[in-house]
């Protein structure tokens, strides 16, 4: 166990270690990753940077990379972080919004037409929180009014006034579809943890900007479906997939869903400044952390999953788990001031560095396998494989360490 006292020095390292590589991540992504030929960002990149050129982009690479290069010039100011911004910005004006029947395309080809026009919810709400970030940091005024109506969109065909909460994909005009998965290894149920964790974090966003009552009433609701629905109030494990009226439709447990909500949560409460809801995430923060714990490995790094009926771990240690690991413990230490979430945090740095960050070909690696080989076959970068949790957790960071 870290003593109080050695306490200060670690972190004042730990915020010199995230800023280096923090630069570091962005300018990977500026390097690699934008297609100078047919427009925004390549869809994908393998772990050697062999660039696929005719790849299907992505609404949520671009998205997010749209929201990471914004945030960083926040604190930066740095030109080349404004460029990537606005690269990214024009392309998702031109190429993923549907002028016929509104909302985000899921995918277009490589060279920008529509490809996969499903509405994902999720992908809605990623543009939502990253045209909020590049209005807070650039003062665009289209990108807020364009986040105000993807809002009031998701409001108007997504959201579920009997039993509260966000149906999780459509067809291109909005109606109902069968198959609503974001990915093949997801369940294909109505309302889904993951959706409702974007959707919230990116109405509280878009709420810094724009400080709506009928907004700050829905980020409250979306806690409320967390903290009644959505946390297992005897475990404090999320539960990942409901049917529409909330009924429990999956017992997997995804540690780095577990500790990631466990900030955001209390995050977008303090961001609406709802007291009671505050005290009340705050202990929860702690014991979904607490929680999260289960799934820690004697390296400091996070497994990914757990299925309780086949008793079945999966040990695979993920990039994005390690990067919200890293800002949930911080978390936890602040709310508690127990030295040991701090030391949980260290050591998961110490993971990264040791595991996942790719010192010959840049950025993170996807993850190592539970025999601690590299996960080769997986993206650098790719419709999930993006600039967020990583730049994210240096970012947070950053900024809690005064």
């Amino acid at each position: 166990m870290l003593l109080q006292s050695t306490i200060e020095q670690q972190l004042i390292t730990f915020k010199e270690e995230v800023t280096t590589e923090l630069h570091q991540i962005l300018s990977y992504w500026l390097t690699h990753t934008p297609d100078q030929e047919n427009g925004g960002f390549y869809g994908k990149i393998d772990h050697q940077n062999h660039v696929y050129a005719n790849a299907p982009k992505g609404s949520v690479l671009h998205a997010r990379i749209l929201w990471a290069f914004s945030a960083a010039y926040n604190l930066y100011s740095d030109e080349s972080y404004k460029q990537q911004a606005e690269r990214s910005y024009l392309y998702l004006l031109s190429n993923f919004i549907d002028k016929s029947y509104g909302g985000i395309y899921w995918t277009v080809t490589y060279d920008g037409k529509p490809l996969d026009t499903k509405k994902q919810v999720y992908a809605n709400a990623f543009v939502i929180y990253a045209l909020a970030e590049y209005h807070k940091t650039f003062g665009n005024e289209d990108a807020k009014q364009l986040a105000i109506s993807l809002y009031r969109l998701l409001v108007k065909k997504s959201y579920d006034t009997a039993q509260a909460g966000y149906l999780e994909a459509f067809t291109r005009e909005w109606q109902p579809i069968s198959d609503l998965r974001l990915s093949a290894k997801d369940a294909n149920e109505k309302k889904t943890m993951n959706t409702h964790l974007h959707v919230l974090e990116a109405y509280a966003n878009l709420y810094r900007i724009w400080p709506d009552k009928g907004l700050k009433q829905q980020i409250a609701t979306l806690l409320d479906n967390f903290i009644n629905h959505i946390i297992d109030a005897q475990t404090h494990h999320l539960i990942l997939f409901f049917d529409e009226n909330w009924n429990q439709r999956s017992d997997t447990i995804s540690y780095g869903h577990d500790i990631e909500a466990s900030w955001l949560l209390l995050e977008a409460a303090e961001i609406i400044g709802d007291e009671s809801r505050i005290a009340q995430l705050k202990k929860l923060a702690v014991e979904m952390a607490e929680a999260t714990t289960e799934g820690l490995d004697a390296d400091g790094g996070l497994w990914y999953e757990y299925e309780p009926a086949g008793q079945h771990l999966i040990k695979e240690k993920h990039w994005w788990v390690q990067a919200e690991a890293i800002v949930g413990f911080y978390n936890a230490w602040q709310i508690t001031d127990n030295v040991k979430y701090a030391e949980l945090a260290l050591n998961n740095w110490n993971f990264v560095k040791q595991h996942i960050l790719d010192r010959e070909n840049g950025e993170w690696v996807w993850g190592i396998t539970a025999d601690g080989s590299l996960m080769l076959g997986e993206d650098k970068a790719g419709l999930w494989k993006c600039p967020y949790h990583n730049s994210r957790t240096c970012l947070e960071i950053i900024k809690r360490i005064k």
